[in-house]
């Protein structure tokens, strides 16, 4: 209920068709667990070290605009801005709820949202996001923090995934895209297909213009430029963790594609450096955002150099000349014509708004019933919602509300006041979320209310949580804490009078969940129906240091 986050507001200028952008708001905010802006004039890598995966970008104006995959999470499609490519901030999220919506009603780990491509024409956001499932979705906007229109279908069917657009010299425009194989029954290909005039409808069966099975098995996530006449797919090769960044080039859109690898980890500690966006600066500076895999902490984003070099680009450091770059760990930040303050995305939470703050995202489309904020009070109050028919353990809830791990090491305080209702058995706390979890809450039995310490190993699989008690409460405001520390290993403790924390339960080794990493967040559910329920408010959300 204290540290209000102040609020400015800025005009972002576009050079296009004599459009404006409409403002968007910006946040002092800064975090306390990881800044990329070192102060002096350079940065260090990730820019963004937190799970903002397969990252796409572009520059209007003055203004550069990010955003990443969201799989089941709502809201999804995070929109992020930065005035300089170091310092980032969230504006929104361009996908409210996924359809189709009953499906996404429950959690769908894994599925949703894959890779996007976010593209700017006639004086408009154009946002493209394949569903493995169901096909290639167009959403729009004027104003990059939205609102966004509702989802298009422009090429429906099964394994269709990582669509990028491009409008070419003549007004054509087209869409290149891979495929998923769990789906699709091939991968390792790259196709074009020909768009309609306002790039909402394919218009023809498509073309395989690369085949990566010899030479670049699990190609994929291509993003579609021109330049100098030539054609580029920017594609990450090689798998997740494992791959490198390649650059198809051609002057003929259908090929044939020369090869060339520009970046990979070569002697560094990036592993997997691919996947994400080529920008060109005001000042006519080349750079490339793409993610990392590290694993529990999900794809993170760093930021390289970029040159070109006989119409190829150079990502990175080339420290042999041989024209393909290794990531850079610490460089000068690009030059945009001005120096702009600090700013990282808001973590911690005061709730004093009426309106959740951007980090939070829910484990499946939000209902109206799972939370009410009140501003007078400061406090968000989640409902206990019962569990969905079918769900084992915390992983089937949809009602689950997390962000994402921030940092390699960091601290999680929440202070909570729990008021169940007495007919029910309900739970709230704070938990970890992965493949594997583990909460502490507090939990309504019938002979009164207990602290309780929950663990699940492959919850995925439908296994039961392991509960074990800590203590009975004869107060029931509590301050829950997780600490982080280095290899997202995970330790649980409470306090009674905000000052004294007691440990609670083993250490937890953080997991992944499908595609993304960790998370952190809280919860309050139920397993039984009646006509009403208890609740749990939040007084605040802190992000902090580990306390050593």
């Amino acid at each position: 209920m204290k540290n209000t986050i102040c609020i400015l507001a800025f005009t972002a200028v576009v050079p296009f068709a004599n459009a404006q952008v409409k403002p968007v708001t910006k946040s002092n905010y800064i975090s306390k667990v990881w800044v990329a802006d070192q102060g002096n004039g350079t940065y260090k890598n990730p820019v963004l070290n937190a799970d903002y995966s397969d990252p796409d970008a572009i520059r209007v104006g003055d203004d550069f605009y990010l955003v990443s995959s969201s799989f089941e999470d709502i809201p999804g499609l995070p929109i992020l801005h930065s005035k300089d490519l170091v310092n980032w901030h969230i504006i929104g999220h361009a996908l409210v709820r996924q359809q189709p919506f009953d499906h996404f009603d429950i959690p769908r780990h894994g599925d949703g949202v894959w890779a996007p491509a976010l593209r700017y024409y006639k004086g408009e956001f154009y946002l493209y996001y394949p569903d493995p499932d169901y096909g290639i979705y167009l959403i729009k906007a004027k104003n990059a923090a939205g609102p966004w229109s509702i989802p298009v279908m422009v090429y429906a069917g099964k394994g269709l995934i990582d669509p990028c657009p491009l409008l070419d010299d003549d007004g054509q425009m087209y869409l290149v895209h891979g495929f998923a194989g769990s789906r699709a029954g091939i991968k390792s290909v790259i196709a074009v297909n020909k768009l309609n005039a306002d790039g909402t409808k394919v218009t023809d069966a498509g073309v395989i213009v690369y085949d990566g099975h010899e030479t670049d098995p699990t190609i994929e996530g291509p993003k579609f430029y021109k330049r100098n006449g030539y054609y580029y797919i920017f594609a990450p090769a090689g798998g997740v963790p494992t791959g490198w960044q390649l650059v198809l080039r051609s002057k003929n859109i259908y090929g044939p594609y020369e090869r060339k690898v520009v970046m990979d980890q070569g002697k560094t500690t990036v592993n997997g450096p691919h996947q994400g966006a080529w920008i060109t600066t005001q000042t006519g500076e080349d750079w490339f955002l793409h993610f990392q895999d590290k694993e529990q902490y999900g794809r993170v984003v760093h930021l390289q150099p970029m040159v070109w070099k006989n119409n190829w680009p150079v990502i990175g450091a080339d420290k042999d000349g041989d024209g393909k770059g290794e990531p850079v760990l610490v460089y000068k930040k690009p030059n945009v014509g001005k120096t702009y303050p600090i700013e990282t995305p808001v973590e911690s939470d005061e709730f004093n708004g009426t309106t959740l703050g951007l980090q939070w995202q829910w484990m499946a489309n939000a209902q109206a019933g799972w939370y009410y904020l009140n501003p007078g009070k400061g406090a968000l109050r989640l409902y206990s919602d019962k569990m969905p028919e079918g769900a084992k353990n915390l992983w089937g809830a949809g009602n689950v509300l997390l962000q994402k791990f921030m940092a390699d090491e960091f601290e999680t305080t929440t202070k909570m006041t729990f008021t169940p209702n007495v007919k029910l058995e309900e739970k709230a706390g704070l938990t970890i979320m992965g493949f594997s979890y583990a909460s502490i809450a507090v939990k309504n039995k019938k002979d009164g209310v207990y602290l309780v310490f929950d663990h699940c190993k492959d919850a995925d699989k439908g296994n039961a949580e392991e509960e074990k008690t800590i203590a009975k409460l004869d107060k029931l405001t509590v301050w829950l804490r997780v600490k982080v520390s280095a290899g997202a290993k995970c330790d649980f403790s409470y306090s009674t009078d905000g000052q004294t924390f007691i440990n609670a339960g083993e250490t937890f080794q953080a997991e992944v969940g499908r595609w993304i990493g960790a998370k952190v967040g809280i919860f309050c559910t139920r397993d039984t129906q009646i006509n009403d329920s208890g609740y749990a408010d939040f007084d605040w959300f802190r992000v902090t240091p580990i306390d050593r």
